[in-house]
């Protein structure tokens, strides 16, 4: 990779409701599929400053941030994906972003398969961050 190449950072939230469902936001850009809270590191942050500034941003909400779970490598987008364990305040009230138009607790067979992929590792998180190739 040389010097003046564009690389992509990511990070994103697992949060889950009383039944283990997945926090998942729908899109209202590119394909307006669903996915976790998060989103591009901007440069200078770090992944915990911007995985807080994402949530506040989508959620309208700060979240807890409990602990990074995956470093992922995703071939179709040159980028790796930061998963962090996450946790809403119990009396916390979604409002979100105008990036998004939805917000529902899914099912975990209900996930794309690289999505649930990341999802399960996260919940089955022992004190060892995983890494992997996508």
């Amino acid at each position: 990779m040389a010097y003046s190449d564009h690389y992509r950072l990511s990070v994103h939230a697992v949060i889950t409701d009383e039944q283990d469902n997945i926090l998942l936001l729908k899109a209202n850009y590119a394909n307006q599929s669903w996915g976790l809270p998060g989103g591009a590191i901007d440069p200078g942050e770090t992944i915990h400053e911007c995985l807080a500034r994402e949530c506040q941003e989508e959620l309208g909400q700060a979240v807890d941030i409990q602990h990074l779970t995956g470093v992922y490598y995703h071939a179709s987008h040159n980028s790796h994906v930061f998963i962090f364990r996450c946790r809403l305040p119990a009396s916390a009230g979604i409002s979100l972003s105008s990036e998004h138009t939805e917000y529902r607790y899914a099912p975990l067979d209900e996930l794309a398969p690289v999505q649930r992929r990341r999802v399960e590792d996260c919940l089955r998180y022992e004190g060892v961050v995983v890494s992997e190739k996508f």
